[in-house]
């Protein structure tokens, strides 16, 4: 755990003791960010993406990753933006596998997909066409589409004509990261740029719809899931 230091609110000036909680890395090493002595923390009174999210290099592995910058909140009923060090390296790029190999397994039997609810079907059979079993819907609610979940894997589907977006792929990493599980993206409409240029980083599979049913591959992680299985 991160070393405690002291922080004044600057709209009531209460004193709070605050350590960052530290998060799982993909490597599994404990990852906190480290906090800038000295700085006063920032009333929140507008809300960015960028500015909710703080780049971490794993002590372990060295690997760079996004992660939530640390909030407090005081009584007086400020939110308190903690001022940690970002570290702005660039994130290594994740290698990809050649797109030849076949999985080793029978051919997936596909549902036709006219519904959401169809769509949710076909993930949660080609969830346990990859090899697992027990895929329920999820405890926790992703921002939009529906989540899935099985011992090892958090999925999240997005049936609408909404492409993914960044933010989308990013909880689903970050849950990912909290559960220690693999993770998987599907989608109907596809992805914005962004969002698929953030999951090659992250090692995000993404898979697209077609209305056959039958989740296609879009990059080298989705690729390396179908070789794994479990």
């Amino acid at each position: 755990m991160a070393e405690p230091t002291h922080l004044r609110c600057p709209t009531c000036r209460r004193e709070h003791v605050y350590a960052p909680q530290a998060l799982p890395c993909a490597c599994g090493a404990p990852v906190a960010p480290p906090m800038v002595r000295g700085a006063a923390p920032v009333p929140v009174s507008e809300r960015t993406w960028d500015d909710d999210w703080v780049t971490l290099r794993c002590p372990m592995c060295g690997r760079h990753d996004r992660w939530p910058r640390p909030e407090l909140g005081c009584a007086c009923g400020s939110v308190l933006r903690v001022p940690v060090h970002d570290d702005q390296a660039p994130a290594p790029a994740h290698i990809p596998l050649p797109r030849t190999a076949a999985p080793p397994r029978p051919a997936f039997q596909p549902v036709a997909i006219r519904t959401a609810r169809d769509a949710v079907t076909a993930v949660a059979l080609y969830l346990r066409w990859l090899g697992y079993d027990d895929v329920r819907r999820a405890d926790q609610r992703p921002p939009s589409g529906i989540g899935l979940a099985a011992s090892g894997v958090v999925a999240q589907v997005e049936p609408s004509v909404r492409p993914a977006t960044l933010r989308d792929v990013e909880c689903l990493w970050l849950q990912s990261m909290t559960e220690s599980a693999t993770c998987a993206y599907f989608s109907l409409a596809g992805y914005a740029d962004e969002a698929s240029s953030r999951a090659d980083v992250l090692g995000v599979p993404l898979f697209v719809l077609d209305l056959a049913g039958v989740p296609q591959p879009v990059n080298s992680p989705a690729d390396e899931l179908i070789a794994g299985g479990t």
